[in-house]
């Protein structure tokens, strides 16, 4: 494992990290902890999450399997998008990042988070209220770093110019999908994060497993995969993203490495990513990406994946969470 800085910040995150929005659903706590070890053992320190996810077992499993090693991971969470139906059950207000924040950092049986993330941009709420917040989070030592998560470009930069001018701490990270299949980040946001020192963490490295090879058409879906668990993610199962991933697929055989290898390799050669989060719902698929960190890539094959996703710079964001 190598370790890559985040953005301008000092903190240093694993090359691969570890997406949890699988504990507690597709993947139960026994199977989640087995997972969590496997990343561990390998030098995986970076460990996401967020209130949300599982309706928030994947916190209390990241919690549990922590448990005397907290201070050897990265761990970061995220608050912002719905918790419930309520009027007070959204957003980035004080009010409900402050009450998240406690919950989060309960289930993580911890009393600080290195990396809050604001899950997604709250138009009703002043970005001042939001990053005054995060400060009164820092300052108690509670929280060590802040990040956004499915900002536009021109939010974000909204929001480090708030930072700048009011002195408050600074966003060091974005979340954003960015992968073979969705380049549409290198349009403005990339250049942005490249300028200001913003690093970003891809989310959808794999396309949800499309860039795997593991669906070959529409109609042909794995068991237990996401497309079978989740109805909703047939909507991600387009045509032309199908086709880049047999085209991932066959240059990934001709490499002799697995199409997930690659697909992650490529994005850990971008110089804006901090680091790369994939998700597990069984070691063995862990095992599996962590060979994209031995896996080196000439000039060629840089060339030969940029002009097989070219197109995906341009249209809609392969996905996006908003309020």
């Amino acid at each position: 494992m190598y370790y890559r800085r985040l953005g301008g910040s000092g903190l240093k995150l694993s090359a691969l990290g570890l997406g949890t929005n699988a504990f507690g659903k597709r993947a139960d706590a026994k199977t989640s902890r087995r997972v969590i070890d496997t990343a561990l053992e390998h030098g995986v320190t970076f460990l996401d999450t967020a209130n949300i996810y599982a309706r928030t077992a994947s916190e209390s499993i990241l919690g549990e399997a922590l448990r005397g090693r907290r201070d050897h991971v990265v761990l970061a969470t995220k608050a912002g998008l719905p918790t419930g139906d309520g009027p007070y059950d959204r957003g980035s207000s004080r009010h409900h990042l402050m009450r998240e924040l406690e919950g989060s950092l309960q289930r993580l049986q911890t009393d600080y988070i290195d990396l809050y993330q604001i899950h997604t941009f709250d138009p009703e709420t002043p970005l001042e209220e939001t990053l005054r917040a995060l400060e009164d989070m820092v300052r108690s030592g509670k929280v060590r770093y802040i990040g956004a998560s499915n900002y536009a470009a021109w939010e974000l930069m909204k929001a480090l110019g708030i930072s700048e001018r009011l002195g408050l701490p600074r966003y060091v990270s974005v979340q954003t999908s960015y992968s073979l299949a969705d380049r549409t980040p290198e349009q403005e946001l990339v250049p942005l994060c490249l300028d200001q020192g913003v690093g970003i963490i891809p989310y959808f490295p794999l396309a949800g497993g499309i860039l795997s090879g593991k669906y070959l058409s529409s109609e042909s879906i794995p068991s237990g995969s996401r497309a079978d668990t989740d109805p909703g993610f047939g909507r991600f199962l387009s045509d032309g993203a199908l086709q880049l991933g047999r085209e991932v697929a066959e240059l990934a055989t001709e490499r002799g490495c697995s199409p997930s290898a690659l697909a992650l390799a490529w994005l850990m050669h971008q110089p804006v990513v901090g680091s790369v989060i994939v998700g597990a719902t069984r070691p063995e698929q862990l095992l599996d990406n962590l060979a994209s960190i031995e896996l080196e890539l000439d000039d060629e094959l840089i060339l030969a994946l940029d002009e097989l996703s070219e197109q995906t710079r341009y249209g809609q964001p392969f996905a996006v969470y908003r309020l």
